[in-house]
């Protein structure tokens, strides 16, 4: 088994339970962990014979432009997407941050990470 990670995907999207994140928007980063087995392309060197990176970011992008009201839903909105989109993903996680949260104080982020 090996690990792929694509890390510090930024966007700009709409999540927020509150109607001025709705509205206003913020920034989000991204941390995708999907464990699938890459022997084969480690061998042959083939991007048919490994999870194409490139595809994963996509569906992740594509994701993060649906508005949610919770990160938690967001997350399992992607790791569902992943695991549809690439049935030899055996295990996928994660981590959704919302920059500067409107909570009231000084805060650089909130981060939801879920597993599945």
């Amino acid at each position: 088994m090996a690990l792929i990670e694509i890390e510090g995907m930024e966007f700009y999207a709409f999540h927020g339970h509150f109607e001025v994140e709705k509205v206003a928007g913020n920034r989000f980063f991204v941390h995708l962990k999907i464990e699938t087995d890459c022997s084969k392309a480690g061998l042959s060197d083939h991007l048919e014979d490994t999870l194409d990176y490139q595809k994963a970011y996509l569906a992740v992008k594509e994701e993060m432009a649906i508005p949610s009201d919770l990160l938690e839903h967001v997350c399992q909105r992607i790791i569902n997407r992943i695991k549809s989109e690439f049935p030899e993903a055996q295990k996928v996680s994660v981590k959704v941050s919302k920059m500067n949260p409107p909570m009231g104080g000084q805060i650089e982020r909130v981060s939801v990470t879920m597993e599945g």
